[in-house]
């Protein structure tokens, strides 16, 4: 007996009437799975803090208490960028699209997108300056130059890199968010 519960690539019943599978569509979420990038690069940063919170521990016992603090405030930095780290990405809801930045968050109601398609074009790798012919998620919308935008994904980002299967179905959920309630 298959447990369908537990794969996050299961099939969607078909007989749906809209392109949406999900429940509550005021909800944000992010219609993929964050890649082995982004979770292993969390996954560190939570390991290099619980040897900083253990070092503040032992700071603290052994004299010093302003100093364990120091050391306690940047495991509660790194603790709180392995969580952002996580939660970068493009989430989607009824309301619109949002990118969540390590910095930034920016929100696009989707009264304001044109369209969502995916263009062939130099994309950065892992974020990095450098850039590689890649695919890219492109929005275009009413009050900006598609310029102007950045991609919202790209198959050499953290999520999607090495996993060209992951960004289409990532790509072509966005896309089916997008023509569900641009038409309203």
């Amino acid at each position: 007996m298959p447990l369908p519960f537990l794969t996050a690539d299961r099939t969607f019943d078909a007989a749906s009437e809209s392109p949406l599978p999900y429940d509550d569509l005021e909800r944000w979420r992010r219609p993929y799975r964050p890649g082995p990038w982004r979770v292993g690069g969390a996954a560190l940063g939570l390991l290099l803090s619980s040897f900083v919170l253990f070092a503040a521990v032992l700071i603290a016992l052994t004299g010093k208490v302003s100093s364990a603090g120091v050391v306690f405030g940047l495991a509660l930095a790194v603790i709180v960028s392995a969580l952002r780290m996580l939660r970068m990405g493009v989430w989607v809801s009824a309301h619109g699209m949002r990118q969540v930045g390590f910095l930034q968050t920016r929100t696009v109601p989707w009264a304001r997108v044109l369209s969502v398609r995916t263009a062939q074009q130099p994309v950065r790798w892992l974020g990095l300056p450098r850039t590689v012919q890649g695919q890219a998620l492109a929005l275009v919308r009413k009050d900006r130059a598609p310029e102007d935008t950045p991609p919202l994904l790209t198959t050499h980002g953290l999520d999607f890199l090495n996993r060209p299967v992951a960004f289409d179905r990532a790509a072509d959920t966005v896309e089916a968010w997008a023509a569900e309630y641009r038409r309203g």
